[in-house]
């Protein structure tokens, strides 16, 4: 069965490593496997957004709107923005911890995320939010928040990628020092689903 995650968030936030961790697990399960990002500004703050789609005879990178199986979105407003590409009964996963852009920065604007949030409540009818902040300061570090997201997706059972096999992936591509903190995520991520 062919799976489409559209993964988005901001510069630094680590998208494209989680991306990049689903997509090596998908291909060591022996999924074909077709990934792109859109970076454009995305050095701090800026929109990133990675596509990932698995399955067999996967032929574009692309997912097609009204395709998305999964949105892991890491910030409100880009769940929001990405929204026209989930399809009918997908699932969004959202961290509720709004990251205010630039452009709200500069023009002093009161961007909390909460209006986008009340968005994504009214019109996805499968729906997690998470807190993202609790699930990295269990784990203790605010870098391991797309860890956390990836074990939340690997715990809804939304991708073909199993909590095994993001454990597998973290092991082999993380450096040794940095392991036992991201597994703790994972763990944490997937809990939270329950």
């Amino acid at each position: 069965m062919n799976k489409n995650c559209l993964l988005c968030g901001v510069g630094g936030q680590g998208v494209v490593l989680a991306s990049k961790l689903i997509a090596y697990a998908a291909m060591d399960k022996g999924y074909d496997v077709r990934t792109t990002e859109t970076i454009g500004m995305a050095q701090r703050g800026g929109s990133v957004v990675s596509h990932v789609r698995m399955g067999k005879h996967i032929h574009s990178p692309l997912i097609p709107f009204g395709s998305a199986d999964v949105i892991l979105a890491f910030e409100p407003a880009e769940a929001v923005r990405n929204l026209p590409y989930l399809r009918e009964g997908g699932l969004v996963i959202v961290n509720e911890k709004a990251v205010k852009p630039v452009t709200a920065t500069l023009s002093d604007s009161g961007y909390d995320g909460v209006e986008m949030l009340n968005h994504l409540k009214e019109h996805v009818s499968r729906l997690c939010i998470v807190d993202g902040t609790k699930l990295c300061n269990e784990a203790g570090s605010a870098k391991v928040l797309n860890v956390a997201l990836l074990g939340v997706a690997a715990g809804s059972g939304a991708l073909e990628v199993t909590l095994d096999d993001m454990e597998a992936e973290l092991k082999k591509r993380v450096k040794p020092q940095y392991v036992d903190m991201n597994m703790k995520a994972l763990s944490l991520g997937a809990g939270a689903v329950q």
